[in-house]
């Protein structure tokens, strides 16, 4: 007799369900988060269970990880997909878990990507440096910000980086501003020196895979951005077609419409905001310097707003990146925007 299990995951403990080709309870606990008491749990079921499903959260890594290296087929469970059921007055983590092993039996189990765990460790150190960067333009604008307001000028980046604890006490009145300056600075210092680390990483790993020469071919794309291009697309053959990747990576214009009249808009933030990013800040650099690209902007610009302009050179990027990865094939400018 075939079984399914489902489990409910949270950050100190999981839900465990097992069911029968009936939808029968076979088993049904809440366990710590611990793959040596899970093992124990579905031991007894290992050699008929045709599955397990775990719901897509973001402590899932451990116990995907676990399962499949002990021989189980695991299930990613894609939550913003999952058809909700109806009817019920009371809902709870045991139901959660039954019904993702129920949707697993009907074979109706909308699945997420099980993202490779060896290339994983890089994009999430990716991932990382984004969330560096963006602590360090917060930092950045905070100091200059209270130097504005201290002395009326506004420093430059570069500027900020030459201040000598001499020139910081001759630039601010008080010794309190003195000490709010120089904190400021230690910890760009720092986290400038992180950035550069990890960039250095990246780099590394990149000349191992083989679209990271290709992609810094396109306009726009440096090295940074093409290993985050790389790295978050994974396997390409998980797109159906073109179209799908695009809108993966947020580059299509969502839009309800009934009997010709917009209903309004939905499942904008469905995607890869990495990617989003990726293509976003590609597309500016390449409208500087792309003469062709910047013609094409200057052309969609001229017929609606700007944004939209930048949005429409980000999604031929995105097109052309996926073409060239799945070819291997050198950006061709005639084609992506001819």
């Amino acid at each position: 007799m075939m079984c399914y299990a489902g489990i409910d995951l949270h950050a100190t403990n999981s839900v465990l369900v097992v069911i029968d080709e009936a939808d029968r309870v076979l088993y049904q606990k809440r366990l710590r988060n611990d793959l040596a008491v899970i093992f124990t749990a579905l031991t007894p079921y290992q050699t008929t269970l045709q599955g397990v499903v775990v719901e897509s959260t973001y402590n899932w890594y451990w116990l995907v990880d676990g399962l499949m290296e002990a021989g189980y087929r695991v299930h990613l469970a894609h939550a913003p997909a999952l058809p909700q059921y109806s009817g019920l007055k009371h809902v709870d983590d045991q139901h959660d878990a039954q019904w993702l092993a129920h949707l697993l039996r009907l074979g109706l189990l909308p699945t997420g990507y099980i993202y490779p765990k060896a290339e994983r460790a890089v994009r999430d150190l990716l991932r990382k440096r984004s969330q560096l960067v963006r602590h360090k333009t917060m930092v950045v604008l905070s100091l200059q910000s209270l130097l504005t307001r201290l002395t009326g000028n506004r420093l430059s980046l570069p500027r900020l980086r030459q201040l000598t604890p001499e020139g910081i006490q001759a630039l601010v009145p008080f010794p309190e501003h003195v000490q709010s300056v120089s904190s400021s600075l230690a910890v760009l210092q720092c986290l400038e020196h992180e950035i550069h680390t990890i960039e250095g990483t990246v780099r590394e790993a990149g000349r191992t895979q083989p679209g990271y020469v290709l992609l810094p071919t396109v306009p726009g794309i440096g090295p940074i951005l093409a290993g985050t291009i790389l790295l978050e697309a994974g396997d390409l053959r998980r797109f159906a077609t073109v179209g799908h990747f695009a809108s993966y990576c947020r580059c299509v214009g969502s839009e309800h419409v009934s009997n010709g009249k917009r209903k309004g808009a939905g499942n904008t933030k469905n995607g890869n905001k990495y990617l989003s990013w990726a293509f976003i800040e590609a597309a500016h650099f390449a409208i500087r310097y792309g003469a062709g690209i910047r013609t094409y902007y200057q052309r969609k610009q001229a017929r609606t707003h700007p944004l939209v302009a930048l949005k429409a050179v980000a999604h031929k990027l995105a097109r052309a990146c996926y073409h060239m990865l799945r070819a291997q094939v050198p950006f061709d400018l005639s084609r992506a925007f001819g």
